[in-house]
């Protein structure tokens, strides 16, 4: 399973970590990603999702179906 937010496309990120002597290696901010189950009224039913925590916050105010519709997804491409 990709480290991927199912909603966002948001995925993890590269760049540097820098020691106190200022030598880089390479290293990968993940995002943070949690399993939720979301109820989505206008279905009267539960669904299951793997998102990120800023995904969340959004669904948490908008709703899922409206937070859907705005980023031109559906929930059966969320859900396969």
């Amino acid at each position: 399973m990709a480290r991927k937010c199912r909603l966002t496309g948001i995925g993890p990120l590269a760049g540097n970590r820098v020691s106190h002597s200022n030598r880089k290696t390479k290293r990968r901010q993940l995002p943070n990603l949690q399993k939720k189950r979301i109820y989505v009224p206008e279905l009267d039913r539960w669904v299951r999702i793997r998102l990120s925590t800023r995904a969340l916050r959004t669904i948490t105010k908008k709703g899922l179906i409206s937070f859907l519709r705005d980023e031109g997804l559906s929930l059966k491409e969320i859900l396969a």
